[in-house]
């Protein structure tokens, strides 16, 4: 992974990105030598929303094939969740 100092972007700005993510989808910028922050081209970053969600279905479809779902009205669940507070 690529790795962008604070004061690269302070004197080089967007360049300093964009070489970085020449040929790696993310880089790291680190302040004063401690890595804070990770910038990745937009399309790399829909392209993990997209994973983040795929694998948040798989699991709801794993919870429901093991039987591990409530079904109930809004209201028997908002009660629900009333009880437990």
């Amino acid at each position: 992974m690529a790795n962008i100092s604070a004061n690269d972007l302070k004197t080089k700005g967007v360049a300093a990105i964009e070489a970085a993510l020449a040929e790696q989808p993310e880089a790291v910028v680190s302040v004063r030598g401690k890595d804070r922050f990770v910038v990745m081209d937009i399309a790399h970053y829909h392209y993990l929303r997209e994973c983040e969600l795929e694998a948040a279905l798989a699991e709801a479809r794993a919870d429901l094939a093991a039987g591990r779902v409530i079904e109930e009205s809004a209201e028997a669940h908002l009660a629900r969740l009333d009880k437990l507070a």
